[in-house]
């Protein structure tokens, strides 16, 4: 797909930076947001009776999906990374087909082999995010344009579960067709999501020279820049690992959670995830307004800090809570939403950006996401299929989700952590770098290898 407007990306290029920075969100989070409706709906059904193996149908639906979108990570890893800007739109899209299309498969399959084709369906769908992140990537505004872009997978994912259940609800299409018919609701926005991206044109001068070159990143670059510094990257990976964990379980049985609860609203979807989406948005967006990388960076993990030790104490505050009230279910559903999706949030939009642009490495975050988003996904995996195999059909989520918090909230805060030392280690007996040509704040760069950009 080639529909690039010279006069509009020039325009946008010559405009004010907020102008730019208006479109680039509306842009991405058009895009994301679409690519929802291919990938959640399916979620907001709970096959209560069907039974294959001794698990649960949607246990093993979510665990064919999910097995899917972690190799799609792991492949990512590569085509992303060294992915060129002529292909983004082209490669959002065809990701896209691919997936809608194993959707009609799966509508009409056999139970026995409908998950074959949701795993085909998540297969295609890991890799749109890095395609949308490049196109915002190494911007002095990139933290406000990738916050946009997050605020759509926490918004979305609520909305397009609330349309899935509407479609069931109130026009009787069955739970099978519905993720299929509600993918093709989205088509049309999707398509005004990915031309306005192709529009947006590509860091200036001043952008490079306050976060680097962003350029792709071939396998033995990859392999040199994670021996540099793999100490401070294996935790801020292992953080990634936990979030995801942490996120999964809330996200993929958000249905059976308010069900725990007792609450069965569809609207309670969109409502909980359009609060926590503005909160979170909010806090991200903060490090665009700190120019120096290595405060950027240490603010973010300060954050990532904070909303650990916050769902901590949310976790304790309703520990032993037997008669939920609606108010209570969402302030509780509202408040892990937020402490644990700063942190998720953060990472895309500023940590791994701002580590790169610490370290100057003609690089692209697509590596770090990647990495850190395939280790997080096959842990969760994993993780499904062992508490589904201890507990069979008794599970009860909402025990689940507490006892997440209580054990991942206290590693991560003590990894944040480590973190934090680790790099202030290196940014300490490091020699700060020349000031950069045009008039921009300068701040202290870690580390000196070949790799380095001068």
């Amino acid at each position: 797909m080639r529909f690039r407007s010279r006069y509009i990306s020039t325009r946008l290029e010559q405009s004010h930076q907020g102008v730019l920075t208006l479109w680039s969100v509306i842009a991405a989070f058009t895009t994301y947001f679409c690519m929802y409706a291919f990938r959640k709906p399916f979620t907001v059904a709970q096959y209560e009776d069907l039974v294959f193996w001794g698990l649960g149908y949607k246990v093993i639906l979510l665990f064919a999906q999910i097995s899917g979108y972690a190799l799609s990570k792991l492949i990512g890893i590569k085509v992303i990374s060294e992915m060129t800007a002529n292909r983004r739109a082209t490669m959002i899209l065809s990701l896209i087909a691919i997936a809608h299309l194993a959707l009609l498969p799966y509508a009409v399959a056999p139970y026995w082999l409908k998950p074959l084709f949701l795993f085909l369906n998540g297969l295609p769908l890991g890799m749109v995010f890095g395609c949308v992140f490049a196109f915002l990537e190494g911007r002095r505004v990139t933290e406000a344009m990738a916050a946009g872009l997050c605020a759509s997978f926490i918004m979305a994912s609520g909305t397009v579960k609330t349309v899935g259940a509407v479609l069931m609800q109130n026009y009787g299409v069955s739970e099978f067709w519905m993720p299929f018919a509600t993918g093709g609701l989205f088509w049309l926005p999707l398509l005004v999501g990915v031309w306005m991206l192709q529009q947006i044109p590509p860091p200036g001068e001043s952008d490079i020279s306050a976060r680097a070159v962003r350029s792709p990143f071939n396998g033995a670059e990859r392999r040199q820049f994670f021996r540099n510094h793999a100490g401070g990257l294996t935790v801020l990976i292992l953080l990634m690992v936990l979030l995801t964990l942490f996120r999964s379980v809330r996200d993929d049985y958000a249905a059976e959670i308010w069900s725990g609860f007792g609450i069965e609203k569809p609207a309670i979807f969109a409502q909980s995830e359009t609060l926590v989406a503005a909160v979170v948005v909010a806090l991200s967006a903060i490090a665009v307004f700190i120019g120096a990388n290595y405060r950027a960076f240490f603010t973010g993990m300060l954050l990532t800090g904070i909303g650990f030790a916050t769902a901590l104490g949310t976790t304790l505050y309703y520990w032993g809570t037997t008669s939920w009230t609606e108010q209570a279910a969402f302030q509780f559903m509202v408040l892990i939403g937020i402490s644990l999706y700063v942190p998720y949030v953060l990472f895309h939009t500023t940590i791994y950006e701002r580590v790169i642009a610490m370290l100057r490495y003609k690089s692209n975050v697509g590596y770090l996401l990647y990495l850190g988003d395939f280790a997080g996904y096959l842990s969760t995996v994993i993780l499904m299929a062992t508490v589904n195999l201890v507990f069979a059909n008794n599970l009860d989520f909402v025990a689940l989700l507490f006892w997440l918090a209580l054990i991942i909230s206290p590693l991560s805060i003590a990894g944040t952590l480590y973190v934090i030392r680790y790099f202030h280690l290196r940014q300490s007996v490091s020699q700060p770098a020349p000031a950069p040509q045009l008039k921009l704040e300068t701040d202290n760069r870690l580390g000196t290898n070949t790799g380095i950009v001068s």
